[in-house]
């Protein structure tokens, strides 16, 4: 109930445009700001800097350009101008190719067609520099229409790419089972949306129900699955699953937020198990912020306390 409140409360500030003008003006300035901690910089070059680091650690990364809900054509092509110049500058770069994005970017709120067509943009250029290309899913009334541009790109030969479901959503168990009879990659993530009643689970013993369900099926049955969360709980799950059933470490991987249980990412590692960790970075990252404040009321505090040091 209490994760429930935190979600529509920070889901109400995003909103704010004066919140949204102080933390675009005190958020990224200087090395310890309170944005930090989560964001990796409002440049490429800054990511590129926290993937350096995060390979040193023996780890993966996966790059997203922030960024949603445009709302014309020509930020719809601006965005996937700066996706294009992204892969370039990470091919320069010599760091793992890996990223991922979200269609309302590419303008899928605007015009569904143009929005595919940028998307094979970034596909095209993505497979001729060998990188994976995660869609990430994004709130419910986006859900089938992400699932089907996805399964359409997919039916035209597009392998260099996958998906993103959400075990709040009870649909997403069907959607998982589809996806591995595609063969394509999933990430399960337990969701950082705030979601109605009717389309979603609003107790947290059934988002996690689901998400160990989903994680099994997944495990058993799919195509390398991405096991994303910070929960020690379904970690051990994912956990308990492989062992149980011979499945080795590298047929799967754990995923987790830049800046977010770094100590349970070096145990995992160090454990011999693949973690990736989500590194988002650019001038648009207000509404991922507070999505993170809103997914952990813990995360407040350090904010809180990292605003106080900084003055």
């Amino acid at each position: 109930m209490l994760q429930t409140v935190s979600k529509a409360f920070f889901t109400s500030l995003a909103g704010s445009t004066t919140l949204k003008d102080f933390a675009s003006t005190y958020g990224m300035r200087g090395r310890r700001s309170f944005a930090r901690r989560f964001i990796a910089g409002e440049t490429i070059e800054e990511a590129v800097e926290a993937a350096r680091a995060i390979e040193a650690a023996g780890m993966s990364h996966t790059l997203d350009l922030l960024g949603e809900s445009v709302g014309s054509m020509p930020e719809a092509d601006a965005a996937t101008r700066g996706y294009l110049s992204v892969l370039d500058t990470i091919v320069s770069a010599g760091i793992e190719r890996n990223i991922s994005l979200k269609l309302t970017q590419l303008g899928l709120t605007i015009d569904r067609a143009t929005c595919v067509d940028n998307l094979r943009r970034i596909l095209d250029a993505a497979a001729t520099n060998g990188f994976f290309v995660r869609i990430d899913m994004e709130n419910s009334p986006f859900t089938q229409v992400t699932l089907d541009v996805f399964e359409t790109m997919w039916q035209q030969g597009y392998r260099n790419a996958g998906v993103v479901l959400q075990s709040c959503l009870p649909r997403s168990l069907e959607d998982a089972r589809r996806m591995n009879e595609l063969g394509a990659r999933v990430r399960i993530v337990k969701g950082a949306y705030r979601e109605p009643r009717g389309v979603a689970y609003q107790d947290k013993a059934q988002v996690d129900a689901a998400f160990v369900e989903i994680t099994r099926l997944l495990l058993s049955h799919g195509a390398y699955p991405a096991i994303a969360t910070h929960d020690p709980g379904m970690i051990a799950a994912a956990r308990a699953h492989a062992a149980q059933h011979g499945i080795a470490a590298g047929r799967f991987e754990f995923q987790m937020l830049y800046g977010i249980r770094r100590d349970l990412q070096a145990q995992l590692t160090a454990a011999g198990f693949r973690v990736r960790v989500y590194v988002p970075f650019g001038r648009e990252w207000f509404p991922y912020f507070m999505r993170r404040l809103g997914e952990r009321p813990a995360n407040v505090g350090f904010v809180m306390r990292a605003i106080v040091a900084d003055r």
